[in-house]
This record gives C-alpha cells, structure tokens and sequence, in this order.
C-alpha cells in the first residue's frame, strides 16, 4: 500500500518555508528600499485614542492616545466598540493620492492593517461581518484600492493582518474581554 502523502504544513508564522537564499533576498530589498509607508487605520480612528473624555495614554511610550489600542486600553465591551462600525465611512478616503504621496516621498513600499487586534477587516470578509463592505456605510474595498494604485506606481505593497490577537475572540490571543 503507498504511503499517504503528507498535508502541508500550515504556519502562523509567514516565513515558514522561507528558505535561506528568499530571506537573504527579500531582506536585501528592504534594506535597500529603506522608506515606506505603515498605516495604521480602521475602526479605532474614530475614537482616535479617547473614549468618553478620557485619553488613553500608551503605558510605556507616553505617546498620548495610541488609537489602534483604545478597545484594550479602554475595556471597550465587543458590542460597544462594534457599534461605532456606522460611523464609519471615510468617504473622502482617495487611493490615488496616497500612494502618489508615497511615491513624491521616494517611499517604495506601503503597508496597511487589513485586520488589527479590534478584529474589524478593512476589507469584504468571508468569514466575519465585522468588515468595511458589510459594518459600514462606505461599502468600498480600501485595501484592493491602494493594491492597485501600488501597482500602477511601481510600490510594493504590503498588509498587517492580527491573526495571534483578536480581542472580538475569546481565543484570540491575549485576550480579557470581554469588558
């Protein structure tokens, strides 16, 4: 009887697989790249590091309000925060200038968070309605549009998905909700 062939091996980790020479070579890029663009932007831009008059100041950096992380600082309950996805609707968001910026700048890669640790998409999800196509008023793909607008300009373009913390899901990761 033939031996059962074996199922690959799923990794959370995104270098899994990743030999030596690829490393070597995509570190080589980046190094050399050296400017790009991160964007930290989603649901958590509308309480923008303050919930119900009080700012959320980071613990270690003393930043001020740090937006991404007001669901956890805050102890904003999963319904609570959930209800803020109506409000959102960047409608003056414009892909095109974005990257136009980032390309004036010599920038030559763009990172977005498709999925911080809020667990709001910003982008149509099949597995969960907590996303821009389906919580919002903006019904647009934000995500698809800065790919193609990074493509048209010779920018790589890149993603920031939580997928070891989700603070929507009692399993996901650190996690002491809910609130």
């Amino acid at each position: 009887m033939p031996a059962l062939a074996q199922e690959p091996t799923i990794s959370a980790d995104p270098r899994a697989g990743e030999t030596k020479a690829e490393r070597d070579a995509r570190m080589k890029w980046w190094r050399e790249a050296r400017f790009g663009m991160f964007i930290h932007w989603g649901l958590y831009s509308i309480p923008g590091g303050v919930w119900k008059g009080v700012e959320y100041d980071h613990p270690i950096r003393g930043l001020g309000g740090i937006g991404e992380q007001i669901m956890r600082d805050a102890h904003i309950p999963v319904a609570e925060y959930a209800a803020l996805a109506p409000q959102f609707n960047p409608t003056q968001f414009d892909a095109k200038k974005w990257v136009g910026l980032a390309k004036a700048a010599g920038m030559k890669y763009l990172v977005i968070t498709a999925k911080h640790h809020d667990g709001f998409a910003m982008y149509p999800s099949k597995v969960s309605k907590f996303n821009i196509m389906d919580a919002t008023p903006f019904k647009r793909d934000p995500l698809a549009e800065l790919a193609a607008e990074c493509r048209k300009n010779g920018i790589k373009f890149g993603i920031y998905y939580s997928q070891g913390q989700d603070w929507t899901h009692p399993g996901g990761g650190i996690w002491n909700g809910p609130w």
